[in-house]
Formats: C-alpha cells, sequence, structure tokens
C-alpha cells in the first residue's frame, strides 16, 4: 500500500497498525481535528510512512458481528493532508482499505463498511470510494469492496 507525494508524484509505501495507548496523548485537535483520547477503549489505527513514524492519518472502528459491518467511528488525516494544499494524498482511501480488509476477513461475502459522514462530505465518499446511501449512513459492500481493496493494494 502506497501514499502519494502531490510535488513529486513520488509514491511512499505505508504501514498501518495499532495505535499504542502511550501514543494518545500525541493526537491532539489542532493536527488531528478530532479528541482521540474519547477514542482511547475503541480500535484505533494509524497510517505512518515505512520510513518514519509520523502519524498521517487515523482510523477508529467498530466491529458490530450481528450485521457483518465493520462501522467507521473517526476518520481524519493530519491537517497539512488536508484540501488542496495536502502534502500526500491516499491516505483516508488506505484506512478504508484497511477497513474493508478486516470486514472481509472476518464476513467475507457478507462484509460491509459503514461511517456516518458530515453533511458536507458525504457526496465525497460516494464518488471517490463507491459508497451509497443507506439511511443516516454510508456504506460500502462486495463486490465494490473487493474494487476499493484492490485499488489501494495495487493502485
Amino acid at each position: 500500500m502506497t501514499i502519494v507525494e502531490i510535488s513529486t508524484g513520488r509514491r511512499h509505501t505505508i504501514e498501518i497498525s495499532s495505535v499504542e495507548s502511550h501514543e494518545f496523548k500525541f493526537l491532539g485537535k489542532n493536527r488531528y481535528f478530532f479528541d482521540w483520547n474519547i477514542e482511547k477503549n475503541q480500535e484505533v489505527y494509524k497510517l505512518c510512512m515505512t520510513e518514519s513514524s509520523d502519524i498521517l492519518g487515523l482510523i477508529s472502528l467498530e466491529r458490530i458481528p450481528s450485521e457483518w459491518r465493520i462501522h467507521i467511528r473517526l476518520l481524519t488525516v493530519s491537517t497539512e493532508n488536508k484540501g488542496n494544499e495536502k502534502k500526500y494524498d491516499k491516505i483516508a482511501g488506505n484506512l478504508i482499505a484497511h477497513a474493508a480488509k478486516i470486514a472481509v476477513a472476518e464476513f467475507g461475502e457478507f462484509a460491509c463498511v459503514s461511517l456516518r459522514p458530515k453533511s458536507q462530505i458525504a457526496q465525497h465518499y460516494i464518488d471517490k470510494y463507491d459508497m451509497s446511501v443507506t439511511g443516516m449512513t454510508l456504506s460500502i459492500e462486495v463486490p465494490e469492496i473487493l474494487n476499493l481493496i484492490n485499488y489501494y493494494d495495487h493502485g
């Protein structure tokens, strides 16, 4: 999995791993938009380039086995990677693909990933990640979930 440096087009290999409890104190609102301490008891993952420990994006997940679903509680990129002036692209997509891999591993052909977006970015998730409106949430299921995984694993 890779992210792309916008200014050069250079690809950087990334790793997604669990946030360790001591790292939450470094995840302030000023860089990551949310108070990540409230997610401390949740399943939280960080995205870093393999050559750096700098956290570029975060995702908090909730497993809902009765619905064959992984729900994205929170998703963010660091401030310097948001908007038109961002430094790296594909951070959020890689984190969503990570959630999708967990869903497929757990629920196979019934896998689903959902999130409840802020209204102003809902269309972005629909257009960019092929999500569908499902009541108050957006979601992605098989076969689109497999297309998403393949794109971020090989794109």
